[in-house]
């Protein structure tokens, strides 16, 4: 750390994308300083959950938070019992994260601040961070690390009360899982991604055995993994720059070698196809064929696609297509009315808790994280040009800033592939590496 008061580094989020920077910076010798204002330093939201249900994504073989050193967590998981090849505990990549940045703090170069930040500027050639307890700090060098935004509130559930959960990873949203658990009653999930697929296994881990209803535009819910032959695929193979051409060729190449096999493989150039395609391709990919790249690209482990699936054969979770028309508070619960997709009419259902799951914030301008506000309203950062994240540029610095980053969900619309661990790993270590030299430490 600095003698004169400046810290070398701030880092805003403590999540996976800022806590292995902050790793990366420490084996550098450069300090930081990670401010996460939860008690999540070390885990973030995703890896902060204390039920075994919850799984990996990945397999723990890909799952190591070094790129030099692939299996560094699969070592983890072997000396626990586990199988590399098997999808290991989201509470033990957790707490395989808290280690680390455990061993960053150890070796004199990490330290947390348990605030939250509520807005930078920069100041005598530094940034100043402030924070909501009137306290603040300076960096040579600004990180935001805050992973993916809150949903904003559905409209129909104005004013509704808190039988409506917004934020499906809070206190009150705990509370009602273990309220629902002791009556047993209907409850509406909104979306059917991911999100979704977590509150069903809280709930049923829980004991709750009432009704769960799945509703989004689509109606599909994540495809499991499966064991498949890889299919690895150059560049050139590629057809870039053409959405169609592109479609296209995916769809003529998962009937040769299996869908898998077809989307793994383009895995190591998504980047780079993404970057090909013109801003109107990229609008209408989000609009048109996100739904099912989603489903199809973040698969969920086959023990969990196997309790989903159990779910829906014992009749307890239905998983439909549709949308909420409205919303009225009633008793004890909400009356909802839902129009089913190929339906003309509008079904009136109560539930007891409604939770919001259709997954992260994709409207950066409309962010209520105080600090990226703050940056926004006052030109220190700017959304990009689809509006779901930041602009930056090929080292992830934000447009028109000196010495800010910014890392993982907030750099999606660059490159679109950037909210797994094997994904943020490298360009945390990328940033890491373009820090120091910036900082010429």
């Amino acid at each position: 750390m600095r003698s004169d008061g400046r810290l070398p580094v701030a880092i805003v989020g403590g999540g996976f994308s800022g806590t292995i920077l902050a790793a990366n910076l420490a084996r550098r010798g450069i300090g930081s300083v990670l401010i996460e204002g939860s008690d999540r330093a070390g885990h973030g939201i995703a890896f902060s959950t204390s039920e075994p249900e919850h799984l990996l994504n990945v397999r723990a073989e890909g799952m190591s938070a070094w790129p030099d050193d692939p299996g560094h967590f699969a070592q983890v998981v072997e000396a626990e019992g586990g199988d590399r090849r098997n999808f290991a505990e989201r509470r033990l990549f957790g707490r395989y994260l808290r280690d680390i940045l455990d061993q960053a703090i150890g070796a004199g170069h990490t330290r947390v601040d348990c605030s939250t930040a509520v807005g930078a500027r920069r100041e005598n050639g530094a940034w100043r961070v402030e924070f909501d307890d009137g306290r603040s700090l300076t960096a040579a060098a600004l990180v935001l690390a805050t992973g993916n935004q809150v949903p904003e509130p559905l409209q129909a559930f104005a004013g509704i009360g808190d039988r409506y959960i917004n934020d499906p990873w809070t206190g009150p949203a705990d509370a009602a899982v273990r309220e629902l658990a002791q009556s047993g009653r209907s409850v509406l999930l909104i979306g059917t991604g991911l999100t979704m697929v977590d509150l069903a296994l809280s709930l049923d881990a829980q004991g709750f055995r009432g009704r769960i209803l799945a509703l989004s535009r689509r109606g599909q819910i994540p495809r499991g993994h499966a064991d498949f032959e890889p299919a690895p695929v150059d560049l050139a193979e590629i057809p870039t720059g053409d959405l169609n051409g592109l479609w296209r060729w995916l769809r003529r190449r998962s009937a040769r070698v299996g869908w898998r096999a077809a989307i793994d493989g383009m895995r190591p150039h998504s980047h780079a196809v993404w970057q090909s395609l013109s801003l109107s391709h990229q609008r209408r990919f989000m609009r048109h064929a996100r739904a099912w790249w989603d489903v199809h690209r973040h698969r969920i482990a086959p023990p969990v696609a196997d309790a989903i699936h159990r779910l829906i054969a014992e009749g307890r979770l239905e998983v439909a297509a549709g949308r909420v028309v409205s919303a009225t508070a009633a008793e004890r619960g909400i009356e909802v009315g839902i129009r089913r997709r190929g339906r003309t009419n509008v079904s009136s259902e109560r539930f007891d808790f409604v939770f919001n799951c259709t997954g992260p914030l994709h409207a950066m301008a409309r962010t209520k994280n105080p600090l990226l506000r703050a940056l926004l309203d006052h030109g220190g950062a700017r959304p990009d040009q689809l509006g779901i994240g930041l602009e930056v540029d090929e080292h992830s610095r934000v447009a028109g800033a000196k010495h800010l980053w910014a890392l993982g969900g907030l750099t999606k619309g660059r490159y679109w592939e950037i909210i797994a661990v094997p994904d943020i790993r490298e360009q945390a270590a990328v940033v890491a590496e373009d820090i120091a030299r910036e900082l010429d430490a």
